[in-house]
């Protein structure tokens, strides 16, 4: 792919069919994701002989937030002949607080503006919510369960963020579990126990068929009463078994905190007081908290994580050839932050 330096090569692009519409690595990299302004800027600047003019850039979000999507933006600017200043992956940050500061030529890295900002803004998003998903457990496990709910392409992305900047304990996307370095993590779904046709089959197929190393986690709301099936499959697999699955549709009024004191209390007064709950199907941080106090062990989290609102990040120039500069509204020069360290 070639990089995109002018703007008669956006003209004269040409996008062969896919059957994805997802951009690939090589594409980013040339510069296909940005802003067309960006292109038109660097012939502005070219013809003005100003195009790398040495300029320092901060970028800041409007709120506050949990800072993620740093090492896509290093591997971007890799190479680049720019330093790059920034918080760590997983700090919190502030209001108009600088997360990011970077110096060099603004012909290095002026066109990546979208790009770069794309990474900041909907990663720090997902360690956001993540974070609170985690918070609000309390030190329990939080899973992140959330690839159904975005496009598969960045379904990774969000899933490792969710682990490595939002303290997830684990996620069930393959590929994002991979990238943070974890194995993924999962049950069975409904439809496995449907095909089935009874939940405590599967459960002795799942302890048969899966490696030990697997734990024994089953789905307990598909046919029956969720403290019968509970029991019914604690019975069958004993000590076997590590965990029973609530994921109560809205339906049926979903996981509630009457639910989980139930489970709890029917399997501890059969002597399953080793299986955990892991509770699971829309969760946010309020219900995490009150199935948590209810007894919940575990929680599977999928939508609030995915459909979180990026941290709405801007980068502005703050010096150009040595001199303080920038729009109005903002403050010329460095805006000095001692928590930021240098990575390139």
């Amino acid at each position: 792919m070639k990089d995109i330096e002018y703007f008669e090569d956006v003209t004269s692009l040409q996008i062969a069919p896919r059957a994805f519409f997802s951009a690939n690595h090589d594409e980013i990299m040339a510069g296909c994701t940005t802003d067309v302004y960006f292109v038109k800027t660097r012939d502005l600047l070219r013809e003005n002989g100003s195009l790398d003019a040495p300029v320092v850039a901060e970028i800041f979000s409007k709120e506050a937030g949990i800072f993620a999507g740093l090492q896509e933006v290093l591997a971007l600017l890799k190479d680049k002949g720019v330093k790059v200043y920034a918080l760590e992956e997983g700090m919190p940050f502030s209001p108009k607080e600088v997360v990011c500061r970077i110096h060099g030529p603004y012909g290095a890295f002026g066109m990546y503006e979208t790009v770069i900002l794309g990474f900041l803004a909907s990663s720090s998003g997902w360690a956001t919510a993540s974070r609170e998903c985690v918070r609000a457990a309390n030190g329990k496990p939080v899973l992140c369960f959330g690839a159904r709910h975005v496009h598969p392409a960045v379904a990774p992305v969000m899933e490792r963020v969710a682990l490595v900047a939002g303290g997830c304990a684990g996620a069930s996307c393959i590929l994002g579990a991979k990238l943070a370095g974890a194995e993924p993590q999962g049950t069975i779904p409904h439809a496995a126990v449907l095909i089935v046709g009874d939940t405590v089959t599967t459960a002795i197929l799942y302890d048969n068929v899966l490696p030990e190393s697997e734990t024994r986690i089953i789905l307990v709301d598909t046919f029956k009463d969720e403290a019968e099936e509970s029991l019914l499959v604690a019975r069958a697999l004993k000590k076997k078994l590590d965990g029973v699955r609530l994921d109560t549709p809205g339906e049926r009024g979903g996981v509630s905190p009457a639910l989980v004191e139930e489970v709890r209390w029917r399997l501890n007064l059969e002597g399953f007081s080793h299986v955990r709950i892991v509770a699971s199907g829309g969760l946010n941080p309020e219900r995490i908290q009150l199935l948590s106090q209810a007894g919940a062990d575990i929680f599977g989290v999928g939508s609030y994580i995915a459909h979180a609102t990026p941290r709405d990040m801007t980068m502005d120039l703050k010096v150009i050839n040595g001199k303080p500069i920038a729009k109005r509204g903002r403050f010329p020069g460095i805006e000095h932050n001692p928590r930021l360290r240098r990575f390139l």
